[in-house]
């Protein structure tokens, strides 16, 4: 059996897609390993969201040259939102034998056994219908506890910063009947929490002979599976997000207070030029409307520190909206340029490093001193948490994660507790990022 080995950059969506390949060059008579000294195809499934993301697949794919060379014969190939936006550049370094798109992974078996030396293979063709909805994933989790299930693919929001829309194409969603099923054979398999996964889920839509289904139709049904089954979707775009999907979440208990909900900027004229299709009133009044249905709701959110033409006054805005919002936790970039993005076409980079650097700087302490302010307030209450396994501090630990999304570590000593199993914990004190427990 010939072996597959795969490094996965990037989102959730893109640890999807990799099981999805997987899955596909399984059936083709691939096996899955995690040594790449044994691979005879090595693939490198990639992200363009952010620069330093595609210079750490260049530095990957010199590395995996000396791979090819130990082992002559062995392929290797970049997949993705960066095959697909460089295409015919990754094949002109030389290094590389194959270049697909997200939409291309079918046709990955056909591409692998047309390649010649003298011969490499593209696909990068996007499509309009291509959503793997018939294609059972490969699971490479390591504790058989958590899944990630892809509910639409592609985005229409074109915001001037993302290179997504022209990366993963259109927007399109997933038959519900295929979501539902994937979601019961999780559950049927040991699985206890499932993540519902798109570019913007608040848009999921489907229109079919039964009835028309939103994201709040389908995320309720996939709660009904089973009281048990926890339930997390990502990621929700502010101008989407909607009283009944709010009001859906609160009803169900097994579907986890917790709401990614990307800001990006708390200043209007920046938003305005993001083409976020939202000002900072709507995003508060998005946010009022969580906490008034869900008090203890965990929001979470992404940040760009230095977009084009941010002023200081804009920077404040930002730096303003974080502490009236109080966010729990954020991933925070200074704006990297994406080429062939609407802002790269019409606004100047004009932000010099060092000031977005600054800013950036000033954006993650701040967070830090909300996201310890956040984590102080648990202490002493009492969470159910699902166990993932041991600590990585302390073997004699385990750790598990609250429905929020808190990551929770507790002494397990005294309790048979195993990955996957329920258990309630005392906070009894923590750090920014973890909350120190026991077991009660």
């Amino acid at each position: 059996m010939k072996k597959l080995y795969i490094e996965t950059y990037g989102c959730q969506m893109n640890v999807n897609d990799t099981e999805v390949i997987f899955a596909i060059m399984q059936d083709e008579g691939y096996g899955r390993t995690e040594d790449i000294s044994e691979a005879d195809v090595i693939l490198a499934n990639t992200c363009s969201i952010r620069d330093n993301a595609e210079q750490r697949i260049r530095g990957r794919i010199e590395q995996f040259s000396h791979y090819r060379k130990k082992r002559p014969g062995t392929i290797v190939g970049i997949v993705g939102c960066m095959a697909e936006r460089l295409k015919d550049k990754l094949l002109d370094s030389g290094r590389v034998d194959l270049v697909a798109g997200p939409d291309a992974y079918r046709s990955l078996p056909s591409l692998i056994a047309s390649i010649t030396p003298d011969h490499p293979a593209i696909n990068v063709l996007l499509s309009h219908e291509e959503t793997y909805a018939d294609i059972n994933p490969v699971r490479i989790d390591k504790n058989g506890v958590s899944a990630f299930i892809s509910i639409m693919r592609g985005c229409n929001n074109v915001c001037s910063y993302c290179v997504v829309p022209y990366t993963r194409g259109a927007e399109r969603s997933r038959d519900p009947r295929t979501i539902i099923r994937e979601a019961c054979d999780l559950w049927s398999r040991g699985y206890k929490e499932v993540t519902l996964l798109g570019q913007n889920v608040d848009s999921y839509f489907w229109k079919g002979e039964g009835g028309n289904v939103d994201f709040a139709d389908l995320l309720a049904a996939v709660a009904k599976i089973n009281l048990r089954l926890r339930v997390r979707y990502s990621t929700s775009h502010p101008k989407d997000i909607s009283d009944k999907l709010i009001e859906t979440m609160a009803r169900h208990g097994n579907i986890c207070r917790c709401i990614h909900l990307p800001v990006q900027s708390g200043s209007d004229v920046m938003l305005e030029k993001m083409r976020r299709r939202y000002n900072r009133q709507w995003y508060l009044d998005r946010v009022r409307k969580i906490r008034s249905e869900m008090p203890d709701c965990v929001i979470t959110t992404d940040i760009i520190a230095g977009f084009c033409g941010e002023t200081e006054q804009d920077h404040r805005d930002t730096l303003s909206i974080m502490e009236e919002v109080g966010y729990d936790s954020a991933f925070m970039f200074a704006y990297s340029e994406r080429p062939g993005t609407l802002a790269a076409r019409n606004y100047p980079d004009d932000i010099s490093p060092e000031v977005k650097n600054r800013r950036l700087t000033e954006i993650i302490e701040l967070q830090n001193r909300l996201s310890l302010e956040s984590y102080r307030r648990d202490i002493g209450k009492t969470f159910e948490v699902l166990v993932e396994g041991p600590s990585k501090r302390s073997p004699r630990e385990l750790c598990g994660r609250t429905g929020g999304g808190k990551m929770c570590v507790f002494s397990s000593t005294g309790k048979d507790l195993a990955a996957g199993d329920y258990a309630f914990v005392k906070v009894r004190d923590c750090t920014s990022a973890t909350l120190l427990c026991e077991l009660v």
